[in-house]
């Protein structure tokens, strides 16, 4: 086995081979009001597309970055997240190098 194959590609970089195509109509909607009674905010910490940002103690959220994965709606203990697929032919198209 080569050295160069080896190698394991970091995450960042197997990310950044993938392309979005991005639907103007988020497919998740969050509701901030809930969000705002919400101690742990562990969706900032555990969305693996990094969508979920706290600026002032308060949810940003962006879902143009979302991997589609689902974890913020099962993660979220106020429920406070509703998540679809996006509309076909929209969202992630996973490339695998």
């Amino acid at each position: 086995m080569s050295r160069a194959s080896s190698r394991r590609m970091r995450i960042e970089d197997a990310l950044n081979t993938n392309i979005w195509e991005v639907d103007e109509n988020p497919h998740i909607e969050v509701d901030y009001e809930k969000c705002a009674t919400c101690e742990e905010k562990i969706c900032t910490k555990l969305c693996p597309g990094k969508c979920y940002t706290l600026f002032d103690d308060k949810i940003l959220f962006s879902y143009e970055g979302c991997l589609e994965c689902g974890t913020c709606r099962i993660i979220c203990p106020h429920d406070a997240i509703k998540w679809n697929y996006p509309i076909s032919g929209k969202g992630i198209q996973y490339r695998f190098g």
